[in-house]
């Protein structure tokens, strides 16, 4: 388990060593656990969070994956309210499969440009 989660610590830091988000393009910063998902628009100059979704917004049941693709269109939604339109993805360490593809299909599905 230790040799997993260092795995992905690595793979976070040169993911970061990458991605940069400002005010005008945000970094959209994905968190996931076994239970729920996070998706935060971060603009890293001032260091402040421009909108955030959670799967518990989500309020059907269904597979962790359609409900990570309804919160990548939530989040899209947020973020076009606020005159946002092009993000910089920031997978967090987490490969680009499963439910962090289906959050990035709902993005770019909701009118994100990636």
């Amino acid at each position: 388990m230790k040799a997993k989660k260092l795995k992905r610590e690595k793979r976070r830091g040169r993911v970061r060593a990458k991605v940069f988000g400002t005010a005008v393009v945000p970094r959209l910063s994905v968190f996931r656990s076994n239970y729920c998902m996070y998706l935060q628009m971060i603009d890293d100059v001032s260091g402040k969070t421009l909108a955030s979704a959670h799967s518990r917004e989500i309020k059907k049941e269904d597979n962790k994956k359609s409900i990570s693709l309804e919160l990548g269109k939530l989040i899209a939604k947020k973020a076009l309210a606020k005159k946002i339109e092009k993000v910089v993805f920031d997978r967090g360490g987490y490969k680009y499969h499963g439910r962090v593809r289906a959050a990035a299909e709902g993005a770019r599905e909701g009118g994100l440009i990636f």
